[in-house]
């Protein structure tokens, strides 16, 4: 049966993915340090709410909201315990919304890291990641998913657990990482293996590609490291709405609408046929990026060669890890693991 992400996919071209969780979720009132995972039973409306402002906005991917939905973070509020429950619950959400849209969307179950190490630098084994990943995934399967989107990963292991616990469970998969440290993730791993662990994997995902980060330059920096190791599926791009800087005790992102619109170009220009905001991310930059990928793809004329960084510097602003390195220091992880702010 043919997957319908990879359907949409080859009949649009070029698919716009939708926008940030956390930010979102904290000005309908989450609390830091409150798991959002468990509004999917206690406030479900506000979940709803976040899904259609995106599916508005003109998105055609969808994210469920489970990030953090596995037991190894969900243990951190006592609910170990509901896992299935919760992530069978936001994806039923997810397509209640998606089903009502005036267009094809497309849920897909968010499946962040897990939070901890592998051993031997933790005690994290990749048996007893697998089964966390797959009890994840038969929640999200239960409710309605075909597609894990495994994301905001660092480190090889894990997104091997990741993906093998989704061909376990007979979910289709698409993974990607965070390249926040010095143009690598947390672990190591370069925005150029990417394709290479693709294609170690049977079958291959759908997509890969890179999310979060530390701004929208450094992420299509890494974009063009991944299409250009010619990888064996699509390209997933979905970048900070900007640079994230703290002010007081809130994280704030520079990026504008136009910011990102210009991201949507760049990053097609790039090569990634998936492309979407991820932390500060609102429905209102998401709706200027489904107008520029729509003139981007209704004409050709605005079509350019692949991007240096002059460029791309010149459109979105420098880059942080450039920068930080020029200073002699390391860019600070925004995410530490934990959910799509």
């Amino acid at each position: 049966m043919t997957n319908s992400l990879s359907a949409l996919l080859a009949e649009k071209g070029i698919l716009l993915a939708d926008g940030a969780t956390g930010t979102n979720f904290f000005n309908m009132g989450l609390m830091s340090g409150d798991a959002p995972e468990l509004w999917n039973v206690e406030a479900p409306e506000k979940v709803e709410k976040l899904h259609q402002m995106f599916v508005d906005a003109g998105a055609d991917i969808i994210l469920t909201n489970t990030f953090g939905c596995t037991r190894n973070r969900l243990k951190l509020h006592k609910a170990e315990g509901r896992v299935h429950e919760l992530n069978k619950a936001a994806a039923e959400l997810a397509a209640k919304v998606a089903k009502s849209a005036d267009h094809k969307v497309i849920v897909v179950g968010s499946v962040g890291p897990t939070g901890e190490l592998f051993e031997p630098l933790g005690e994290l084994t990749m048996e007893s990641a697998i089964a966390s990943f797959a009890e994840q995934m038969e929640g999200l399967k239960a409710g309605g998913v075909e597609t894990a989107w495994i994301e905001t990963m660092s480190a090889r292991e894990e997104i091997e657990a990741a993906t093998e616990a989704a061909r376990q469970v007979g979910l289709d998969y698409v993974f990607t990482a965070s390249f926040d440290t010095a143009g690598k993730t947390m672990m190591g791993v370069s925005p150029a293996e990417m394709g290479a662990i693709a294609e170690a994997m049977t079958p291959h995902p759908i997509a890969v590609g890179a999310n979060c980060g530390v701004g929208a330059s450094d992420l299509l920096s890494s974009v063009l490291d991944i299409t250009g190791a010619n990888p064996c599926c699509a390209v997933v791009a979905k970048a900070n709405c900007g640079v994230p800087r703290v002010s007081g005790d809130k994280v704030v992102y520079s990026g504008t609408p136009e910011l990102m619109s210009d991201f949507v170009r760049l990053a097609a220009d790039s090569g990634a046929k998936i492309i979407g905001g991820c932390c500060g991310t609102s429905a209102d930059h998401l709706a200027a990026m489904r107008v520029a990928l729509d003139d981007y793809l209704n004409n050709p004329a605005q079509h350019s060669e692949r991007p240096d960084i002059e460029k791309i510097e010149s459109m979105t602003g420098p880059m942080v890890n450039q920068a930080a390195a020029a200073a002699g220091q390391t860019p600070r992880r925004e995410r530490k693991g934990r959910r799509r702010a």
